[in-house]
């Protein structure tokens, strides 16, 4: 399956330059190891797509509401990091 979501130019450019490979999205969409992401690049200050494009197989995915590895409060006080590699 294709899904096709926005991304901001910083983070486009960084996985255009092979740099960035991870995504985290707030996980309010169903989405499987080898669907397809669609990322578009997006411009938050005009409001519109800028017309550049990527896709990217979904090889991995961890849903850290699942992951209770850390106490609550530890989490609201540091947050999260991913970590990619």
């Amino acid at each position: 399956m294709k899904i096709e979501k926005k991304i901001w130019p910083e983070y486009f450019q960084e996985i255009m330059d092979g740099k960035k490979k991870f995504d985290l999205r707030l996980g309010d969409f169903n989405v499987s190891e080898g669907d397809i992401l669609v990322l578009r690049e997006w411009d938050q200050k005009k409001k519109e797509y800028t017309g550049r494009s990527l896709e990217k197989e979904v090889k991995y995915i961890l849903k850290t509401k699942e992951t209770n590895f850390w106490p609550k409060e530890e989490v609201d006080k540091y947050g999260y990091q991913v970590i990619g590699f």
